[in-house]
């Protein structure tokens, strides 16, 4: 593990394995330590690298910079000073945005992106799903937020953990509690609700991404059957114009958590054309 300097921040990154490079990246209600059972599959072809998002975790928590525009500069900087130019992304919730942000920035440094059950804020039927009450934590930030959520994190975690899994499904309470109390380490619950504050600039941001150039690298857009299921598919082939789906049977959002074989399946064989690269260019 190490710690990192980006732009602004400096994050905390897990590093594992040889080969291509691998990042993966978490959301909201989790860390890069959920990505646990799928970094070490990777790790056996992969150099894999897992941060914390900015603010969260155990990266630092600067009072701003939480666009993911921001962030996926962050993210260069950091490879930059790993001395990895180039990388497949696999990411999650708001993972996948700044993901997004930087696959648009800097196409040439991705190789394939896979992204699992979130939308991107202004792309597709974002203005759709933003009106659902079910997202109403979208708009819930500020001090006041803060006020009602302190000493109550893993009360406010819960409700996520709970009602985005699927019907039967229970998110680890191994997990419940590792997360809760992370997230109830000083003022990262501020940097948790500044990432939603800050859709509001990603859409525009997003936006003038999309009318700029279209993704050229692979895309696997993956969704729970239970949550965004073929609606990822939807929103990326806005963006993007080589996209397939994998949609994992009886998962919410949760995905890995709740279909960790099927996942790992599915991620493991969309890199897999960079596992063989890497082999056929090894010494005989």
């Amino acid at each position: 593990m190490r710690e990192v300097p980006g732009e602004g921040a400096t994050l905390h990154v897990r590093i594992g394995g040889r080969g291509e490079a691998v990042v993966l990246l978490h959301g909201f209600g989790e860390t890069g330590d959920m990505w646990a059972p799928l970094a070490q599959e990777l790790a056996r072809s992969f150099k894999v690298i897992v941060p914390d998002l900015r603010g969260m975790g155990l990266s630092s928590r600067p009072p701003g910079g939480y666009d993911k525009k921001t962030q996926a500069r962050e993210l260069a900087a950091v490879l930059d000073a790993l001395g990895v130019r180039s990388t497949a992304l696999v990411t999650h919730d708001i993972g996948n945005m700044v993901g997004y942000a930087f696959a648009a920035q800097f196409p040439g440094r991705v190789t394939r992106f896979a992204l699992i059950d979130a939308p991107l804020p202004g792309i597709g039927p974002w203005d759709e799903i933003a009106r659902r009450h079910a997202v109403w934590h979208w708009s819930f930030w500020g001090a006041d937020a803060e006020r009602l959520v302190a000493g109550r994190e893993r009360i406010y975690l819960d409700r996520f953990w709970n009602e985005l899994a699927g019907p039967g499904n229970r998110y680890p309470e191994a997990w419940r509690e590792h997360y809760a109390a992370l997230y109830a380490r000083p003022g990262a619950m501020h940097a948790a609700f500044e990432q939603f504050k800050a859709f509001d600039q990603d859409v525009v941001d997003n936006r003038t991404f999309a009318a700029a150039a279209r993704l050229q690298m692979p895309v696997l857009a993956i969704g729970g059957e239970r949550s965004y299921g073929a609606v990822m598919a939807a929103i990326m082939r806005n963006v993007a114009d080589d996209v397939s789906q994998a949609i994992m049977p009886g998962s919410g959002h949760w995905v890995l958590e709740e279909r960790p074989a099927e996942l790992i399946a599915a991620v493991r064989s969309f890199l897999a054309p960079l596992g063989r690269s890497t082999a056929a260019g090894a010494a005989p």
